[in-house]
């Protein structure tokens, strides 16, 4: 029998909030954390603006030395986990080695350390530096990530990196579900981390056309999730973590229970390297089959955090794949893109939109769309536009889409006390 899964700790560092307060303030408020990049001089980039984290003070995690052999990833996620296992009342110098072993990392992320291996390449050829670091070959690989989580913390079990692209957290999120549920561990760290906001990765992306240009003027502006006028995403940071465990073990220490993790499906299209098959098909079965998982039918939704990129093809995909999963139901149920406030932290969007739904949860209002001012008429769902709105929420869902025509979702459920 399936073991019960629940989140008992949350910790966020956001373009729009360091910290659960900061984050949840902005996002019910429709605070948009997107702005003009400032780590690096844009002005040769057709897209200068970013959902980049401003105040964040890095040596606060890492010390100078640390710091130039590991990605921005590194102290974004010590911070972000940090405070997650402070909510959930998790103190790793009190762990004994047999507490230690029992708890895990699952860690989601697209781009990884991808950031600090075009720095140090950068800093070589301009001579800047004799040598790169002698960690840029073991700190430019994506499972390094969530060894310096471990490392830092004391945690002795499985420590895994997921890397399925935009999917990647959400898949981590399953992962780490099928972890608990049949037994192998009680308790994981899990979540996502995402720092590709470095001048090689940009240029990357405007050559896909799939980055937004016309908003550097306003940068506030620039994620239109649904509109009409959207023309590409703005590429984001950030770290979203949370403690995982077992629901009689959350119990029995007297854990504070946010969420059930009730429910995941995954699908893929094996159609395209980046683009998504227009019928929206197997987004819909990967929503269903995490639907099916959580034992709830399409009368049983309450919210979906959607993935909602601010891309022409993708935003239209998701609402057909949405009225595909929910049928009828999907035309009266609320349902928001985070990305609109923060821009599209890549790897670990799906993290991202969890924290969302979370608050969302425990405060009964649902995060606004903002910058919905025109709907695509293709687009024409209840995307709660403009400014947040109540609602009791006992089931959400989360949904991801990823390159290589991935597609991932969750179900949470609201645990009374």
């Amino acid at each position: 029998m399936k073991k019960r899964v629940v989140i008992t700790g949350m910790g966020v560092v956001s373009p729009n909030g360091i910290g659960n307060e900061a984050f949840c303030r902005a996002i019910l408020a429709g605070t948009s954390g997107v702005k003009r990049i400032s780590s690096f001089d844009p002005s040769d980039l057709p897209v200068q603006i970013a959902g980049a984290i401003q105040g964040f003070d890095e040596l606060a995690w890492v010390d100078a030395h640390e710091r130039k052999h590991v990605s921005r990833a590194v102290p974004l996620a010590l911070a972000a986990s940090t405070e997650a296992l402070r909510e959930a009342r998790i103190e790793p110098t009190r762990l004994t080695l047999d507490q230690q072993r029992e708890i895990g990392v699952a860690l989601g992320s697209g781009g990884g350390a991808q950031e600090f291996s075009e720095e140090q390449v950068r800093l070589w050829l301009q001579g800047k530096v004799k040598q790169v670091s002698l960690f840029c070959i073991p700190s430019g690989t994506m499972g390094t990530l969530s060894s310096e989580i471990s490392m830092r913390f004391g945690l002795r079990g499985m420590s895994h990196v997921i890397t399925t692209g935009c999917t990647s957290s959400t898949d981590a999120f399953g992962y780490a579900l099928r972890q608990i549920q049949f037994g192998f561990l009680p308790m994981l760290l899990v979540g996502g981390v995402d720092a590709p906001i470095a001048p090689g990765i940009m240029k990357g992306f405007t050559l896909m056309r799939i980055m937004t240009p016309s908003w550097n003027h306003a940068p506030e502006r620039a994620s239109r999730p649904f509109s009409a006028d959207r023309d590409g995403f703005v590429v984001a940071e950030g770290a979203w973590m949370f403690f995982l465990e077992e629901y009689e073990h959350a119990r029995a220490r007297g854990a504070n229970i946010l969420a059930e993790v009730a429910g995941y499906g995954s699908t893929c299209e094996a159609f395209h390297r980046v683009r998504l098959q227009e019928c929206g098909e197997e987004p819909a079965r990967a929503i269903q089959m995490a639907m099916a998982d959580a034992g709830i039918e399409a009368a049983d939704v309450d919210y979906v955090n959607l993935h909602g990129t601010s891309t022409q093809l993708n935003d239209r995909i998701e609402t057909r794949a949405l009225k595909l999963a929910l049928g009828d139901k999907a035309y009266a149920t609320p349902m928001s893109s985070l990305k609109a406030q923060i821009g599209h932290p890549q790897g670990a969007c799906g993290a991202a939109g969890i924290a969302a739904t979370l608050v969302a949860m425990r405060h009964k209002q649902i995060p606004p769309t903002i910058n919905l001012e025109q709907p695509d008429p293709d687009c024409d769902l209840d995307y709660v536009p403009e400014a947040g709105r109540q609602a009791e929420i006992e089931h959400a869902i989360c949904n991801c889409i990823a390159f290589g025509s991935k597609n991932s979702a969750l179900v949470l459920r609201k645990v009374s006390a």
